[in-house]
């Protein structure tokens, strides 16, 4: 992942990321391990937490999971009406 470049790589392949996607994935890496509340990503990266940013994001973080899939080493789970847990195993 380079921030700076809003870039996410996967072996050779490079995916250039939106300022959003860039924005949420650096969230969850500065976080590792840890659970970020829904309305915390909300207000940081959104500025407001309603439900069309709710919604906004469930899509970004679908997208990421995609981008992320390739790599069974990295996940991002759902914790139920709280918010998500990036982990990196191994």
């Amino acid at each position: 992942f380079e921030y700076h470049n809003q870039c996410l790589c996967l072996g050779a392949a490079c995916r250039r990321l939106t300022s959003r996607e860039n924005a949420v994935i650096h969230l969850f890496i500065q976080n590792t391990g840890r659970i970020v509340k829904r309305e915390e990503i909300l207000n940081k990266i959104w500025g407001r937490s309603d439900y069309f940013s709710g919604r906004s994001l469930d899509v970004y973080i679908s997208k990421l999971r995609k981008y992320l899939q390739e790599d069974p080493s990295i996940s991002i789970e759902n914790i139920s009406k709280v918010g998500f847990l990036f982990q990196l195993k191994g």
